[in-house]
């Protein structure tokens, strides 16, 4: 949304360097039951708890039984190169400071790819590396795709690529994934926003083709639903359905938002029910005080609930979806949209 509807945004970020290749040890943060069960119900239970089982006599969707396939538990990847992690080699923080960025460090959160830094070039190896090193690990990546031609609508997030080179970045990203089962958060705003933009046909079909690519692997894939607190279910359902969302596992809510865990489920199955049975999952990173009515560094707010599967209704899990500590925009005393922020950061764990 535009900067004069402050509270119903969620923009991002545009700040994130290399991997390397040293993992970060879990923390007590992840309890040792943080894994992964989404699918784990034979296809013929899941299609039924989604409403969306064969007739009997008649074969099944292969796009259906595509995000239904069967997946080992699984614990969340740590990035061993997130902003919180190279804060955390800062030699001027203090030992009390040290400690609350760890804490964020070394909790599994979802890697942005954005096409200022991921480009063309680099990004098919980079996602690559990462699902190498998460398989290595037994663990899931997760990875938002941020790069839709006029992204944010030209706010804090603004950028993005072409329509002309859009497509084969996506594919360059699916094609990193490969048949790994990592989850990918598609296009956080795109859907929410379009109508803000003007463009709501096309960013339809934009992202129409861009779950294209991620139908010959087993990505577990989720478009953008917006939050509870932005338009009305029926509205987000319907441009769900138009984008494609039968061809995915479902959608997310409240990226990089703050409301509490109890709306969001709420309002996802809400929409489950208007798509047919579509899963959803929910960004907690900094919802654990819920919401105060802005979007943008608001203060008083708290990190939510660590990643962790859900086994209830077509909730398939909360997940650390924006970066703790990196900035919503240049506002109440941020720095620019995805830099990292200290003070933002230490008041998300201290609250």
């Amino acid at each position: 949304m535009s900067q004069t509807d402050p509270a119903r945004r969620s923009p991002w970020r545009i700040d994130r360097r290399g991997v390397i290749a040293i993992s970060v040890a879990a923390l007590f943060l992840i309890v040792a039951g943080v894994t992964w069960f989404v699918g784990s119900r034979p296809p013929s239970q899941d299609a039924a708890a989604d409403g969306n089982s064969a007739s009997e006599g008649q074969a099944p969707d292969p796009q259906q039984q595509a995000t239904q396939k069967p997946v080992a538990k699984q614990k969340y990847y740590v990035d061993p190169d997130s902003s919180a992690v190279r804060a955390a080699a800062d030699p001027t923080l203090s030992a009390a400071d040290l400690a609350d960025i760890e804490l964020i460090a070394r909790t599994p959160q979802a890697i942005w790819l954005v096409p200022e830094e991921r480009p063309m070039a680099t990004v098919g190896a980079y996602v690559a590396g990462i699902v190498a090193d998460a398989a290595s690990r037994d663990e899931q990546a997760a990875f938002v795709v941020y790069g839709i031609p006029e992204r944010d609508c030209g706010n804090q997030s603004a950028g993005g690529l072409t329509a002309a080179e859009y497509p084969a970045w996506v594919s360059a990203i699916a094609g990193g994934i490969g048949s790994s089962r990592s989850i990918v958060i598609l296009e956080p705003d795109s859907l929410a926003l379009a109508d803000e933009c003007g463009n709501t046909d096309s960013r339809v079909q934009t992202i129409q083709a861009a779950i294209t690519p991620f139908e010959a692997g087993d990505a577990l894939v989720y478009l953008d639903g917006g939050h509870s607190n932005w338009h009305p279910a029926a509205e987000t359902a319907d441009l769900l359905k138009r984008a494609g969302v039968d061809r995915v596992r479902g959608f997310s809510t409240n990226v990089s938002n703050y409301n509490t865990t109890a709306d969001e489920v709420a309002y996802g199955e809400q929409l489950s029910r208007l798509t047919g049975g579509a899963h959803f999952v929910v960004d907690t990173s900094r919802n654990g005080n819920g919401s105060n009515g802005e979007w943008c560094n608001p203060s008083g707010r708290a990190l939510g609930v660590a990643p962790v599967a859900s086994k209830n209704g077509h909730h398939d899990a909360d997940l650390w979806i924006k970066t703790p500590g990196e900035s919503d925009g240049e506002c109440n005393g941020g720095p620019p949209a995805g830099a990292w922020w200290l003070a933002g950061a230490l008041a998300l764990v201290r609250n």
